[in-house]
């Protein structure tokens, strides 16, 4: 309804600044305020033109919102900066008959809006038509143009007409009518991003007193490394099912590249060492030029244009190319545009086929990654990057070496399924630990000799696995059955093996999830009695801390203690039933060792043979323990020779650990009270065990590191709480509480208070983790110490 001029005088005399003008653009009020803010007197402003009191032309939308900043031209002729918003005055037939503008210098930011502005996220707010009401700076920056050219705008104008565009505003119009929030994800691009990005996207309606909705606010979160970081784990899950359907070499490459091209490389190809595809054994050197055969390439281009080498092809690589230094230094060899050695990849690659050199325009990043399989160097994969925007990064190539360590696996499980029984020995040193990890617990030697019989390769396999807290698990096991089905159901069982270990569960536990994955492959296994996958196995535990040896066992025989004064002696313990029988219990058993004491893990083709009495050969075991030798190395041998059949039917794995245990003068122990007040002592107490124990530059991060976990104990976990430092070959450092919860890393927001202390644990120490106890949890972490 149009206003009366009396009753606009009158508000025109209560605000700060304001004015009247008419349709053609001419001043008709002026209030005292307007006065106050520009100096010109109403009699000076009255009759002209609003135009010739703006120092800067309004922008076109402030025009179209009727509101904005204008910059007027005071009275002494600086230019007046001032938020200002227009009300219409409609005539007698509804139109616009004149303006009210309202004007006020801009106010200091407040509180919210300063947090509006400086949200590490994109924050934006859009009227009830999808136009744009306010943007914080990270949404400017994101659309790569200042708030005020977007205000007023409706938002299909600012973006490009794509299908995300088009859901976006399909959401924007779903909370402005049904007043609901939305929250949904978008995998999209943006006017100044150069690449898609992922968003987490949450929109909600902003009502006003009466409950209308008269804005819809939104809060778009990039979480492309989170989406990155799920692609990597989804691509790792497919390398699992779909490398190695076949026992072809050939095949498995197809299958590697397969997977990489288009979601990890514009082009991939597989070249192999010649030896892997013939009958040679592998040489024991790398040639300074090396030649490699191309068994498998791929491009998103169809037939694959760019490839400088066919298939079947043999090339010479020159020691400075990426694949030649990836196979090496054993590990992924990154290289980009404009670094030497990618030049003169790319001219080498040019030389050779130059009439694939316009395919190779636009390639901008590559990687080299060794096909390794078994300490076995068999070939390189290459991926290239032409149209994927980004080079390739340092997640990308731990994505690679993993990809690259699946695929050589299965590569090498085919070569040696061709070769059969020239890969015996092969086999003997590529699927049992070649060099064990280093650790300070125990001091191990082991042997492995394949059976030579004509049923081929056993399942037998040991492991030695490093735990936290200075303790290592001893593992030996054994597959039912001969040839590559068995060799693999090892493979799987000793990566699950390592997982679960990783995952510190005890002894018995161990064993159930072993025993349920046992059982899932002989279900997966179509044809195949459950009995044909069964495995024995022997599980074992030692800390040098408290010298106690846990262990249980399904089905496997039962270890050989020699203990310093020369008695030996089997350990009494119940032999479990075999893996993949299922349904079950496995018992654990525990015993103190002294230091010096040597535990005997073996597999059956030790002891059992046909037409041999087996109690008479554990008890020559347990003499042959007795002997005395130089080392353990020497040990070995001679219960070998001792022992073993003549011609044994079975294969044969033995691993003797000598235990060592780490004394008082190495482990540090403090009851700590649940209250945060005691904090500041348990740092104290660890500076200065640090100190006795000549550890000064350790000092920094292990107080950082007590500070947080011992805090974090207090405040989440439950009494009793306890600290210990054991200084092994790694410091470490533990803290222990009554509760069963596990902690776990998670992105703390930037105006969280807390949240950040198991990142900054993960960040400051070589590695971290948690295991469960009988009286609650143990939160650990490692810091490198320098070699004595």
């Amino acid at each position: 309804m149009p206003r009366g001029k009396g009753t606009i005088l009158d508000d025109m005399e209560q605000a700060s600044a304001t004015a009247v003008i008419n349709a053609r653009g001419i001043v008709t009020g002026w209030s005292d305020g307007a006065r106050t803010l520009t100096g010109y007197p109403a009699q000076e402003a009255v009759g002209r033109s609003v135009a010739a009191l703006l120092a800067e032309p309004p922008s076109t939308t402030a025009m179209t919102a009727l509101t904005g900043t204008l910059v007027l031209r005071h009275r002494d002729g600086t230019p007046l900066r001032l938020t200002a918003r227009a009300c219409p005055l409609l005539g007698s037939d509804g139109a616009p008959a004149g303006y009210v503008i309202t004007a006020e210098p801009p106010a200091a930011p407040t509180l919210a809006e300063q947090a509006f502005q400086q949200a590490s996220m994109s924050l934006s707010v859009f009227d009830t038509q999808q136009r744009y009401l306010r943007l914080n700076g990270v949404a400017c920056r994101v659309m790569g143009v200042p708030e005020d050219v977007l205000i007023g705008r409706f938002f299909p104008e600012s973006v490009e007409d794509a299908e995300h565009s088009r859901s976006f505003l399909h959401n924007l119009r779903l909370v402005a009518e049904t007043g609901r929030p939305v929250r949904y994800n978008s995998w999209a691009g943006a006017p100044a991003l150069n690449r898609e990005h992922a968003w987490s996207i949450e929109m909600w309606p902003v009502k006003d007193d009466s409950d209308e909705v008269t804005a819809v606010a939104l809060a778009a979160f990039d979480s492309t490394e989170q989406y990155l970081a799920q692609q990597r784990l989804a691509l790792l899950n497919e390398a699992a099912a779909g490398i190695g359907t076949t026992l072809d070499v050939v095949r498995t490459a197809e299958e590697l590249v397969e997977l990489l091209v288009p979601r990890y490389a514009d082009f991939a190809s597989v070249d192999l060492l010649p030896w892997v595809l013939g009958a040679e054994e592998p040489p024991p050197d790398l040639d300074e030029e090396i030649v490699l055969r191309r068994v498998a390439h791929g491009s998103v281009e169809e037939g694959t244009p760019g490839a400088a080498v066919h298939l079947g092809q043999a090339d010479t690589h020159p020691p400075s190319s990426p694949p030649v230094r990836a196979l090496r230094e054993g590990r992924a060899v990154r290289s980009q545009a404009g670094e030497p050695d990618f030049v003169r990849w790319i001219e080498d690659r040019n030389t050779r086929s130059p009439e694939g050199r316009s395919h190779r325009e636009g390639v901008h990043s590559m990687i080299a990654v060794p096909l390794r399989a078994r300490g076995t160097t068999l070939g390189v994969a290459v991926g290239v990057r032409m149209a994927h925007p980004d080079d390739y990064a340092a997640d990308d190539a731990v994505l690679a070496e993993e990809l690259a360590s699946r695929a050589a696996v299965c590569i090498d499980n085919a070569r040696r399924f061709a070769r059969e029984r020239s890969t015996a020995l092969a086999l003997q040193h590529s699927l049992l630990p070649r060099d064990l990890p280093g650790q300070a617990a125990v001091e191990v030697a082991h042997r492995y000799l394949p059976s030579g019989s004509l049923a081929g390769i056993g399942g037998d396999w040991f492991d030695v696995i490093p735990l936290s807290g200075s303790r290592v698990a001893l593992v030996v096991g054994d597959v039912v059955g001969h040839g590559i089905a068995s060799s693999a159901t090892m493979g799987r069982l000793c990566t699950a093996v390592r997982t679960l270990a990783d995952v510190d569960l005890p002894p018995d536990e161990l064993l159930t999830h072993l025993d349920d994955l046992v059982t899932h492959l002989a279900t997966d296994d179509t044809g195949d009695e459950v009995a044909e996958l069964g495995a024995t196995c022997l599980y074992a535990v030692y800390d040098p801390v408290s010298r106690r040896l846990t262990m249980a066992a399904a089905g496997h025989p039962p270890p050989a203690v020699v203990l310093p004064d020369g008695t030996a002696s089997l350990v009494p313990m119940a032999a479990g039933p075999p893996l993949g029988v299922g349904g079950l219990p496995f018992e654990a058993v525990e015993l103190e060792l002294p230091e010096g004491a040597v535990v005997a893990l073996y597999t059956d083709g030790l002891i059992e043979d046909r037409d041999r009495d087996v109690d008479h050969a554990t008890a020559e075991l347990c003499h042959a323990l007795t002997a005395s030798a130089e080392s353990l190395d020497a040990l070995c041998d001679s219960v070998l020779k001792a022992v073993m059949p003549e011609e044994p039917s079975d294969d044969v794995a033995l691993l003797l650990a000598r235990t060592r245990a780490l004394g008082a003068d190495r482990v540090a122990t403090w009851d700590i009270e649940p209250d945060p007040a005691h904090v500041a002592g348990a740092r104290q107490a660890a500076t200065e065990q640090l100190t006795a124990w000549g550890l000064d530059e350790e000092s920094f991060v292990t107080e950082l590191v007590v500070s947080e976990l011992v805090t974090n104990a207090i405040r989440y976990g439950e009494p009793p709480i306890q600290l210990r430092l054991i200084r092994d070959r790694a410091l470490i450092c533990e803290v222990s509480d009554g509760s069963s919860t596990s902690p776990h890393l998670r992105r703390a927001h930037a105006y969280d208070e807390g949240g950040r202390g198991l990142l900054l644990v993960a960040q400051l120490t070589q590695r971290w983790g948690s295991r469960q106890t009988d009286g609650g949890k143990t939160i650990w972490a490692e810091q490198p110490l320098p070699p004595d």
